[in-house]
């Protein structure tokens, strides 16, 4: 059915989703979904590399990805960051908040993104699937390095004598060669 937005209303149950008519997208509000569509029109285009975005506001934040500019800083450390939203998650580090709570089993975490990856140990959930052998990873990062084993890339190189590895932690273990430790496990 077609929405007073001109967006395809969806429904997953009881919750209706609006979708985008120019891209796969779909959202929870008309709101969203009008925010969404001034990205398509580049209403708020970056002057830099052209990405374009909904809201006044989330041009500013990415323009300071060119720029450099890191307005928010800790009264803790000093460290600074381009986001208010960077510095919240940084203070939990100061502060030790950690505000969400596993259901299963009570660990804490001090970002909800955490949460979620955690959650997968008690569901299985495998959400990231190699297109090259269809295994399939809780978290993409155990699928990026896996996909080295089909393309053979080694990106992380010892800058003393050029051998390259699959895995930064490899490269690591490798240095003490150079230091004159004896490295364990290799």
């Amino acid at each position: 059915m077609e929405g007073e937005t001109g967006a395809d209303n969806h429904f997953i149950g009881d919750d209706k989703f609006y979708s985008c008519g120019q891209c796969d997208k779909c959202y929870s509000s008309k709101e969203e979904l009008r925010r969404h569509r001034n990205a398509h029109t580049s209403k708020f285009k970056c002057p830099d590399c052209g990405k374009c975005f909904g809201r006044t506001r989330d041009l500013l934040k990415h323009v300071r990805t060119h720029t450099g500019e890191k307005p928010f800083q800790c009264t803790v450390c000093g460290k600074q960051f381009t986001t208010s939203n960077s510095l919240t998650l940084h203070s939990r580090v100061h502060t030790g908040v950690k505000p969400f709570e596993c259901t299963v089993c009570g660990k804490r975490f001090m970002q909800s993104s955490n949460l979620a990856v955690h959650s997968r140990t008690h569901t299985g959930e495998k959400p990231f699937e190699c297109d090259d052998c269809g295994k399939r990873f809780a978290q993409s990062g155990s699928l990026v390095k896996h996909s080295r084993t089909h393309s053979g890339e080694k990106p992380a190189e010892c800058t003393a004598c050029g051998k390259r590895f699959t895995q930064s932690s490899s490269l690591a273990k490798h240095r003490r060669i150079h230091m004159g430790e004896k490295p364990s496990g290799l």
